[in-house]
């Protein structure tokens, strides 16, 4: 048979091109888009470092996802107004605010209504884990900043402003762990994410919805914050809360490890 020289020949044994093509696998209806489950206690894997701000007493990074959270502290340091001054008891002040860039839609410089709803939720939760009596007419500032908010955000400032406390060196009873949960009807996600917590509810009932942000001393095992939305009965809501005490129990070795890394750099081991 001729052949044509001034063509390019194809292979002999073709296949169907459809079988290179990925298919696409249907996840089970209880898995979540990171591969988490619904109803398990599972969070996501976090990165943690302390001392990263220099001109600050202490400071903390936390990375959970793609959520990315700093805090500096500052002081103690004598407060600035006399007339709240207590003289057996310190002063903590805390301060929470999203970066302009860190949400979907862009946050101004003033500080919202959320923003001073989560500080005084922040404050409330820190403050049973100081030992404030040993600061006597003093101010302690605590500065959170949000850098990208992938839901849980208020979980993981808790965490990361008890790493910057521990850090700076204030004396504390115990480390505070924030865990987060987002309750939808019989199953819950631990951990949610950004688009977890604002999705649509798939049924148009109301029960057993809503969310809850627990913070936790683990060595005492003693809650010290419990922020709770929406609508809970009874037996879910003490299941939202044993998982979010579980949740912190397993942040609780990242943390210790974290700490123990920035005080060996502060503090290196002598040469022998």
């Amino acid at each position: 048979m001729p052949v044509d020289t001034k063509r390019l020949r194809g292979p002999e044994e073709s296949q169907s091109p459809w079988l290179f093509v990925e298919q696409e696998q249907q996840s089970p209806p209880d898995e979540r888009e990171d591969g988490r489950r619904k109803g398990q206690v599972d969070v996501r894997p976090i990165f943690a470092r302390c001392g990263l701000v220099s001109q600050a007493k202490g400071s903390a990074y936390i990375e959970s996802g793609k959520t990315k959270v700093i805090c500096s502290v500052y002081g103690p340091r004598e407060t600035e107004r006399k007339d709240e001054t207590d003289m057996k008891f310190g002063r903590l002040v805390c301060t929470f605010r999203f970066a302009p860039f860190s949400c979907a839609k862009r946050c101004g410089w003033i500080q919202s209504t959320q923003e001073k709803d989560l500080s005084l939720a922040l404050l409330g939760s820190l403050q049973p884990g100081l030992c404030l009596h040993r600061y006597p007419r003093s101010q302690i500032d605590v500065s959170v900043l949000v850098l990208e908010n992938d839901g849980s955000a208020l979980a993981h400032a808790v965490t990361c402003a008890s790493l910057a406390l521990a850090d700076a060196g204030i004396e504390m009873y115990d480390l505070v762990l924030g865990c987060s949960l987002r309750q939808e009807g019989s199953d819950y996600l631990l951990d949610p994410t950004f688009a977890e917590e604002t999705q649509e509810p798939a049924t148009e009932s109301t029960e057993n919805r809503g969310g809850m942000m627990v913070a936790l001393l683990p060595s005492l095992n003693q809650v010290s914050g419990l922020l709770c939305s929406g609508d809970l009965e009874q037996q879910p809501l003490v299941e939202a809360v044993a998982a979010c005490i579980e949740g912190c129990q397993r942040i609780y070795s990242v943390a210790q490890r974290c700490l123990l890394t920035a005080v060996k750099k502060k503090n290196p081991p002598p040469d022998g």
